[in-house]
């Protein structure tokens, strides 16, 4: 019976599989695999039983381990003991001189390889839906808002392009960071390598090599974790950007300012009560789960810092954060694309919350407008300050107020003012910071 979400809601089939128990299985049996070709190298073990090893490692199964752990209480061991008796006389040689981490750690670092590849193809889905939107609405002046308040209008596009280069960053930062995470080691207990002797060093650099990752250049007998740690934060920093995202979409959504809507299916029901809603619940999963995937960056940190040269406590809970968050993340960064691609907007409502304050959020332009006419810039922010007051105490049209200002009306035409309070007239280099943003990501129409 399933019991977590992960089994029958979160997720997508390709993340899941890094994480199985036989996905798992595969990567283990690959380094034992790899280290024993390293070892034929160097003259540690025949290349025939380095053969025999490695073709071996399919009629290994899952069930097998299980009931060997059941008997020895030891994870890795079960795996050794299931991988040689399927060997025969090769099997003698199946995880000489390594460690129990060596190979758990290497194996991960696999896995964390190909979470990585999908996380980077996932970034770079989202970074071209975000670049799309931006270039269809760079023309969409909207209220720019700060602290919940209106503030000088921007564009629908400039908001999109931000965000796609929040994203860029992250696929640089992923670019980064990889070789720093899948990373592999072949120390031997405590780190000294003394299991394989004077050819330790190069052993640990065949494996890799044959792996297709870097070794660490030293480590105790297990790799350090402040790797799975920037690992978990990279996971968490992408959650706290797509969380910004959908909670601004959100925010949008609300029934009091509509500019814009998730996508609605046409047998979607928003409510087992009200027939009526039409909740942004894709935007809302985002959030929520981003909450998640964040809390475990703390047990990440705390993996750090372990007794001596190694202690078991960041074993058991890796098995639980590790994949939890690289499959919550995978899935929250597909939830949001689709959102984001499947945006409904609603230029009547973007419109009517632009004049809601009735102009007076337009002050900054008719500021500059006036200190360009000979106030300088303090006079002209306190006469529009004031001019500004009495347009909010007496709930009157911003231009109202500014014409019956004797100092204002001197400096400015009606039609001037016109010009100056116009929200389509004051987005700056909006339009031409997008376009530098597309130009810069490689955006083709």
């Amino acid at each position: 019976m399933a019991i977590h979400p992960i089994e029958f809601r979160y997720g997508t089939p390709e993340m899941k599989a890094v994480w199985t128990e036989e996905a798992k299985l595969k990567k283990l049996l690959m380094v034992e695999a790899a280290l024993a070709k390293a070892e034929a190298e160097v003259g540690l073990v025949s290349r025939e039983d380095a053969s025999t090893i490695a073709a071996c490692m399919d009629k290994v199964k899952v069930e097998r381990v299980r009931q060997i752990e059941d008997e020895i209480s030891h994870d890795m061991m079960a795996v050794v003991l299931a991988y040689a008796e399927q060997c025969g006389e090769a099997g003698k040689w199946v995880h000489y001189g390594a460690t129990s981490n060596d190979i758990l750690d290497t194996g991960l670092a696999l896995q964390l390889k190909d979470a990585m590849e999908i996380i980077d193809d996932k970034l770079e889905k989202l970074k071209r839906a975000l670049l799309q939107k931006a270039d269809e609405t760079k023309h969409l002046v909207t209220a720019g808002r700060t602290h919940g308040q209106l503030a000088v209008p921007t564009t629908y596009g400039l908001r999109f392009a931000i965000w796609a280069v929040e994203v860029a960053r992250h696929q640089e930062r992923l670019r980064q960071m990889r070789p720093r995470v899948a990373i592999g080691q072949m120390s031997g207990a405590v780190g000294t390598q003394a299991a394989f002797g004077k050819d330790g060093i190069r052993i640990k650099e065949l494996t890799m090599r044959e792996l297709g990752i870097p070794a660490v250049t030293v480590s105790s007998q297990i790799i350090q974790r402040d790797r799975h740690a920037e690992y978990m934060e990279f996971l968490a920093l992408v959650a706290s950007t797509l969380d910004k995202i959908c909670l601004e979409i959100r925010l949008m959504q609300r029934s009091e300012i509509g500019e814009l809507a998730e996508g609605f299916g046409k047998k979607q029901v928003g409510s087992s009560t009200m027939p009526h809603k039409r909740n942004p619940i894709n935007s809302e999963q985002v959030c929520g789960l981003s909450r998640v995937v964040r809390a475990y960056v703390e047990p990440a940190l705390e993996n750090n810092a372990l007794w001596d040269e190694r202690d078991l406590t960041n074993s058991s809970c890796e098995r639980v954060i590790i994949p939890e968050a690289s499959i919550l993340l995978d899935h929250i960064l597909r939830k949001a694309t689709n959102v984001i691609s499947g945006l409904t907007f609603y230029p009547e409502n973007i419109r009517r919350n632009l004049n809601v304050l009735k102009g007076v959020q337009m002050s900054e332009a008719v500021m500059i407008a006036l200190a360009s006419r000979g106030f300088g810039r303090q006079k002209a922010h306190e006469i529009v300050r004031s001019a500004s007051m009495k347009a909010f105490e007496q709930n009157m049209p911003f231009r109202q107020a500014l014409l019956e200002d004797a100092e204002i009306s001197k400096k400015l035409t009606p039609a001037e003012i016109d010009e100056v309070t116009d929200p389509e007239n004051y987005i700056g280099t909006a339009v031409e910071q997008v376009d530098e943003v597309l130009r810069k990501e490689g955006y083709v129409h």
